[in-house]
């Protein structure tokens, strides 16, 4: 990387290599952070600045087993607890934090459609998961992994980052879609899919609520948040990553209003690729 100019180096620490049990009562591993010590140095020492993911989609099992992970409140104090360590051990020299890597692929993958870790999905599905409610779940782990966000943005703002002088942000993910016809129900279904991707996280991270088309369609599926949980989550970041894979064709699909409660049909639209569309036409 060096003689290739570079000048950054994005990397994510396991949260269980640092912390086997998940929680600080639980002991430290202290080669864990020798591990990660060793490579902020190696990188400093060749010009590279290090960009720090502290939580890559790995929780540890000691928490999965004891409350279920994101799906309990109590993650929110525990990750609070991991992320101090990390700038407690690593802050002086780390100067641009990243507390989640794209917490829908989380929530969709590993409690919508069982395809990640824990891999808890609706048993209508068939798809062979552990357990779990594609309705409820992927709301419910998307909320506390924000307020896990939250609670570690505020520790960090308020007693590391005027002595540390680094930044801190989240990376989310998102496609763009596109309407598949010009009749307004088509561009109302990509601007909701886009709410049930991107404004999912971002307008709690900006505005302090789940967008409105969420609100309405989810219904008392979807947490709230209270109104200081709320203001703790606006402007919570001094930077946002975004990951872009690619683009898609959105379709109003009112149909879907009969299936059974789940992530992946709440918004109500069909999304296609140009690539399935071609193979449609011939």
């Amino acid at each position: 990387m060096k003689y290739m100019n570079m000048d950054a180096y994005r990397f994510s620490i396991s949260w269980s290599r640092v912390l086997p049990k998940g929680k600080l009562s639980g002991g430290v591993n202290s080669e864990g952070i020798n591990y990660y010590n060793n490579l902020i140095d190696e990188l400093l020492a060749n010009g590279l600045q290090p960009y720090v993911t502290i939580f890559h989609w790995d929780v540890p099992q000691a928490l999965e087993d004891e409350y279920g992970g994101f799906l309990s409140r109590h993650i929110v104090d525990d990750f609070r607890d991991y992320a101090e360590l990390c700038f407690k051990k690593f802050g002086d020299r780390v100067k641009r934090w990243i507390t989640l890597n794209e917490p829908r692929s989380v929530s969709k993958n590993g409690y919508a459609n069982g395809r990640f870790a824990p891999g808890r999905c609706s048993d209508w599905l068939k798809m062979n998961c552990t357990g779990g409610d594609s309705g409820t779940e992927p709301y419910l782990t998307s909320h506390y992994q924000l307020l896990a966000h939250a609670a570690a943005a505020k520790l960090y703002k308020t007693k590391y980052q005027a002595s540390q002088k680094g930044l801190l942000g989240i990376t989310l993910n998102s496609d763009w879609f596109v309407p598949v016809s010009k009749e307004k129900a088509d561009r109302d279904a990509a601007q909701r899919a886009l709410d049930f991707m991107f404004g999912w996280y971002m307008e709690p991270l900006t505005k302090g609520e789940y967008p409105k088309s969420m609100q309405s369609m989810v219904g008392k599926r979807l947490p709230k948040f209270s109104e200081k949980e709320s203001e703790q989550l606006k402007g919570s970041f001094d930077f946002l990553g975004l990951n872009y894979y690619s683009s898609f064709y959105a379709a109003n699909a009112p149909h879907l209003r009969g299936a059974e409660p789940a992530q992946q049909t709440d918004a109500l639209v069909n999304v296609t690729s140009n690539y399935q569309l071609i193979i449609c036409l011939h």
